[in-house]
């Protein structure tokens, strides 16, 4: 790792002179970020790149929650005596002076366990502003990042003795637009993000929310104009702005609610059962509020300011921790041809007394032995790494919507399922089992299981667990999103690491580049995933913005590879459409980047079309450089990656409604060097929903000088592999 750091100090100042506006400028130049106090004495702060205006002053600060002026608040229970500066207490946000400000630069370069590349530099200009606040005797800091890519910032709350323990009743960050964007957005939601992307201007969110608001399993929506991060927005004069947050640790993560009179977001943090938004103890911070911008779209998605922003990896000896690429036991109950639960004859389930051996099979249990063995075989047979099985363990039968605590046991297989056996096989063909835990939201239920969980995981060969959330949590009241659910999800992590266990979360508080940290998080969902296109279906060009937005933050499981895209092939009474080609599907493993691929279909659908299965079989879910040769979000996507273990590239296009045209130059490849590609393209007029599974496939030999012509369909996409010619 190379290091370069440089300090400059400013030395204690009166307030005449510090309350004039301090200006920090990027590596490169090109952003500005102007910071004063207005006349109130609050924070604010401006945002221009090349001279655009990106975010106009802004205000920042938090709004603590008032204290009871009659509570006994002392060991003697005796009453308080400051009953008179209550309200003013809770006011961090006006009546600021400026202490001291340090400015300094960072520059490094740090190679990640895994990642879109081999290494990634960390270079930034930061300014430190120490508040204070006469009128409380206390003081914080707002400390300034500012990258090439865009801005950071984040509040700091040293110990001090007027500022010790403390509630937050909201915070106040404000970034106000220069005007009326377009922007990618779903709805504000305490408890789901898995919507359906919805374009429109700023002022027409409160106008389309109603249409965006579709059911979900747990949702709360707070406000008609209210949108969750990462927020992707394009200018009028051509900027492409991405508001998100970064580090999200012991706090509740922030959405943005719009005044669309003014086009100001505000941050919007979630609430806990009481409607408070924050428990905090100094010393301690806010998560990283960010704002990435460029003049061209694929910048968005070059930046690494999410994974810049958090901490280096804290796990000591990180090489138990590898990328995965999977099958599983999942898209034949995604689809309803078969079940999660065991039979049909139980209502009613109490683990350890639900005697499931007098029960009647339901003949539709697809976690069975003699199944999963076929799908461990199909693993072994094509190169996976390993196989996932849902729907094993005891409790499915009214697993969901009961807001049941003691749901599952996760050690307690169906009588269909014997775990050793299954262990057995899967070791002597070199495959790896991955657990699933559902938790039915119950999360007070699996805290109490999770170290006999991790160790039957550990006893059983299982190196890795897919974790789910659904319906309502409990404890009742609590929000998938809050700051005692996301310190869950992170208890989840570290525990499972002391197990040298890799987590998979579903249904979790979306990645904020926390898989830098602690890189045995290798995968999320947190949005809309594959799953839907059972459901109804997605947006056509749903995977045209994910990773513009969902993806900034942290890989996706997207669960890619649906080759038989009419869903009643599978359940006659499912008549539900994937909305994508064959082909697309194929590119999504290198647009929709994951250290964590599933090859999502069942293995029947592979074997009717192995030309182009081979290529889920190549494509690496490491990589050493990436690329980003095309992208307008909800348009298209164009990627190209390398292998970190080779001289071979994969690229992958995604298209929207349009479909998409691509003149590719291939000089991202070496120059000294000879490759052979095989291009996997849509044929022609192939489109989602005319002949989706038709595709050619062509191999040429290309070189850096070689110019490629191809042609996405609507809904469409095309994927090559590029591999060296050995000599």
């Amino acid at each position: 790792m190379n290091i370069k750091k440089s300090f400059a100090l400013m030395a204690m100042c009166g307030f005449a002179f510090c309350a004039s506006a301090q200006k920090l400028t990027s590596p490169d130049g090109n952003l500005v970020m102007n910071f004063s106090l207005n006349e109130q004495g609050a924070p604010v702060y401006d945002l221009t790149f090349k001279e655009k205006t990106v975010i106009k002053p802004s205000t920042l600060g938090l709004e603590l929650k008032r204290e009871d002026p009659e509570k006994k608040t002392d060991f003697e229970w005796t009453e308080m005596k400051d009953k008179a500066g209550v309200d003013k207490r809770a006011n961090l946000m006006t009546g600021f002076k400026i202490k001291d400000t340090r400015t300094s630069t960072f520059d490094e370069t740090w190679r990640p366990v895994w990642g879109e590349e081999s290494e990634i530099r960390n270079h930034y200009n930061e300014l430190e502003v120490t508040l204070d606040q006469p009128m409380n005797n206390r003081y914080i800091v707002i400390r300034f990042r500012l990258f090439n890519d865009g801005l950071g910032f984040r509040y700091e709350f040293p110990q001090q003795q007027n500022l010790n323990y403390f509630v937050i009743k909201e915070e106040h960050s404000q970034f106000a637009m220069s005007g009326d964007h377009t922007a990618f957005w779903i709805p504000g939601d305490y408890d789901t993000q898995e919507y359906d992307y919805t374009t429109s201007r700023l002022s027409e969110i409160r106008s389309k929310m109603k249409e965006a608001v579709t059911p979900n399993s747990s949702q709360y929506v707070f406000s008609p104009t209210g949108v969750q991060t990462a927020l992707m927005m394009k200018t009028d004069d051509g900027l492409y702005i991405n508001l998100h947050e970064a580090a999200l640790v012991d706090y509740s993560c922030m959405s943005l609610n719009l005044d669309d009179k003014n086009m100001v977001f505000e941050s919007w943090l979630t609430p806990d059962a009481k409607g408070d938004k924050g428990y905090m103890q100094t010393p301690c911070n806010s998560p990283w509020r960010t704002v990435i911008v460029s003049d061209d779209a694929r910048d968005i998605l070059a930046s690494r300011i999410t994974l810049n922003l958090n901490e280096p990896c804290k796990i000591a000896d990180p090489s138990w921790i590898h990328p995965v690429k999977y099958v599983g036991v999942w898209w034949d109950m995604i689809t309803g041809r078969g079940t999660w639960a065991y039979t049909d004859d139980v209502y009613s389930v109490k683990l350890g007394e639900t005697d499931y051996m007098q029960t009647k099979p339901n003949g539709k249990h697809s976690a069975n032995t003699e199944n999963v063995k076929r799908y461990i075989d199909f693993a072994a047979k094509h190169g996976f790494d390993a196989v996932l099985v849902e729907g094993w363990n005891q409790g499915w039968e009214d697993w969901f919507g009961k807001s049941k605590d003691y749901v599952f046991d996760f050690v307690t297989p169906y009588p269909d399922f014997d775990v050793q056996e299954l262990h057995r096989y899967a070791a002597g063909k070199g495959i790896e089992m991955m657990m699933h835990h559902e938790t039915s939201s119950s999360v007070r239920n699996y805290e109490r299981h999770m170290d006999k969980a991790y160790q039957f995981m550990v006893d059983n060969g299982y190196s890795s667990v897919k974790s789910g959330y659904v319906g309502d949590i409990i404890p009742r009241g609590e929000h998938h999103y809050g700051q005692w659910m996301v310190n869950h999800y992170l208890y989840a992590v570290t525990k499972a690491a002391d197990y040298k266990i890799m987590v998979n979360a579903h249904e979790a508080v979306r990645p904020t580049g926390l898989c830098r940290t602690y890189p045995n998080l290798i995968g999320n969902e947190s949005a809309r995933g594959t799953e839907y296109e059972s459901f109804g279906g997605s947006n056509v060009n749903h995977t045209t913005i994910l990773p513009f937005t969902r993806l900034v933050g942290g890989p996706m499981d997207y669960t890619p590879g649906i080759f038989e895209t009419d869903c009643s092939k599978m359940n006659p009474t499912n008549t539900s459409r994937v909305r994508s080609t064959l082909v697309r599907q194929l590119a999504l493993y290198v647009t929709m980047y994951s250290p964590l691929q599933m090859a999502a279909d069942v293995p029947e659908n592979y074997e009717r079309f192995m030309d182009a299965f081979q290529f889920i079989k190549d494509v690496p879910v490491d990589w050493q450089r990436t690329e980003y040769l095309e992208a307008e979000p909800g348009e298209y996507v164009t990627i190209a990656r390398k292998d970190k273990h080779s001289n071979d590239w994969y690229v992958g296009c995604s298209a929207g409604y349009n479909g998409h045209e691509s003149k590719l130059t291939l000089d991202f490849l070496d120059p000294d060097k000879k490759y052979e590609a095989t291009i996997y393209a849509d044929a022609k007029g192939t489109a989602w929903d005319n002949n989706p599974q038709a595709y050619t496939i062509t191999k040429k030999k290309v070189t850096a000088k070689t110019k490629l012509n191809l042609k996405a369909g609507i809904g469409g996409g095309y994927a090559i592999s590029i591999k060296e010619i050995k000599d």
